[in-house]
């Protein structure tokens, strides 16, 4: 008996950074915020509150999609997903199911893999369970500053054959979202939260079976993500050794990850898309995008250098290395901030590649403005330009003006001497040896 396949899909949410939430006008900033104090009628579900729909958060949706390579459909609305929770105040989610706004796109991978996407689309957040201790007794209060808060999730098809691969994918969805602007997307604020989806295809004496799919449920880190699928994958192929059960309706489970126990711990066992009892939602219109509408939303896209096409022209046009030009891009303030570098670096014919070098390395203070870098790059580059008799006189000078430094040396703190170096470079420009300098001390 052997894996012979991993099955992993991703389903990833990302709340979107819009200033009122999904279907009001309440802060959509709920963290670190007061328990309860973001809310209304709206997005506590009162009887007869009715949704208004954000335009930022759908078109950002839309944004988001078609960066992905993903399709806008003409036709969209939302749904009500039924399920009754605490932290669901209606008894339902307003989410889409059958019409959503986004079908189609891909990730492709280093390795030239296409992840394929099935699907983007627009809900609201639930609220927040805190889990304390009241009066010696266990006790969970709910918080729903979130609840309402405009929540896109990209679904993925079962491409993802590795810990590592589904690793990789998240990265590079955190990184497109954060390029574009529509999500701060920090996993420890809860703005982006992973859920993979697996199972195992395992032969034993030629014929194939499929492990119950399990959903790992609101991971927040790529780390713990990565930890927990390679628990999952080793723990399904044991179950499967030991019971035989085999994936089929119903007994899909959800588990979450404990990372004081290094273990996946069970939830629940995973409803069906008909237990939600999913109806069109009654109080939003269907939305109907015109060919103008759609053409307008591309030309928007295109506008828009996302990270692997900056990445591939960094190389080709600055010359970079696939190491230094993927460091660069990374992040879209690091990728602004080496082109405004390079831009003052041509005043002072200094290269792309040695600018790039320096940022990498870190060889200058953080925080230090594109001139000033530039700045500190050419002096690092300058020559001695004054004579060596003259280099005599300024050790002299020197030692003259700091007497304390010379006393130090002469009690053995050879590296006293370091404070002349730095002096006479700052005068001179020139890079003169501790012993050069000891040398001149009577």
């Amino acid at each position: 008996m052997q894996i012979k396949r991993v099955i992993i899909g991703l389903e990833v949410h990302v709340e979107l950074r819009t200033a009122s939430k999904m279907f009001c006008s309440c802060s959509a900033d709920h963290f670190g915020k007061e328990p309860n104090t973001q809310t209304c009628p709206v997005c506590l579900g009162l009887p007869g509150a009715l949704p208004v729909p954000n335009k930022k958060a759908i078109e950002w949706t839309l944004l988001l999609g078609l960066a992905l390579g993903g399709e806008i459909q003409s036709f969209s609305r939302f749904d009500r997903k039924n399920y009754f929770y605490p932290d669901l105040p209606k008894g339902y989610q307003i989410s889409q199911y059958q019409q959503p706004f986004i079908l189609g796109g891909k990730i492709t991978l280093e390795s030239g893999k296409d992840i394929r996407i099935e699907r983007i689309h627009l809900e609201e957040d639930t609220g927040k369970l805190l889990h304390q201790v009241i009066a010696d007794e266990p006790s969970t209060l709910i918080d729903y500053n979130r609840s309402g808060v405009a929540l896109v999730e990209i679904v993925s098809q079962p491409d993802l054959s590795s810990s590592e691969e589904a690793k990789e994918y998240l990265e590079k969805i955190h990184q497109i979202v954060r390029y574009l602007g529509i999500s701060d997307a920090d996993m420890e604020k809860g703005s982006m939260r992973l859920e993979p989806n697996v199972n195992l295809e395992i032969e034993d004496q030629g014929q194939l079976y499929y492990t119950p799919i399990v959903e790992l449920k609101n991971i927040n880190s790529f780390r713990f993500a990565k930890k927990a699928m390679e628990y999952e994958i080793k723990r399904q192929l044991e179950i499967f050794q030991e019971k035989r059960i085999e994936k089929g309706k119903g007994n899909k489970q959800t588990r979450g990850w404990d990372e004081d126990k290094q273990m996946t711990v069970p939830q629940r066992e995973k409803e069906e898309a008909s237990d939600y009892r999913y109806f069109p939602e009654p109080d939003i219109p269907p939305f109907f995008f015109t060919e103008k509408e759609l053409t307008a939303y591309r030309l928007q896209s295109t506008a828009i250098e996302l990270p692997r096409a900056k990445k591939e022209r960094f190389m080709s046009e600055y010359g970079l290395s696939d190491y230094q030009a993927g460091i660069l891009t990374a992040e879209k303030e690091m990728a602004y901030y080496f082109e405004e570098v390079v831009k003052f670096g041509k005043v002072k014919n200094i290269g792309a590649t040695e600018t790039a070098n320096v940022i990498i390395n870190k060889r200058a203070k953080e925080g230090i403005s594109p001139k000033e870098l530039v700045d500190f790059i050419a002096s690092t580059k300058q020559t001695i330009t004054v004579s060596e008799e003259d280099i005599d006189k300024i050790i002299d000078a020197l030692l003259a003006a700091h007497p304390e430094v010379v006393e130090s040396y002469k009690k053995g703190k050879v590296a006293a001497l370091g404070m002349i170096v730095g002096l006479i470079k700052k005068q001179a420009g020139a890079v003169v040896p501790i012993e050069r300098i000891a040398g001149r001390i009577r």
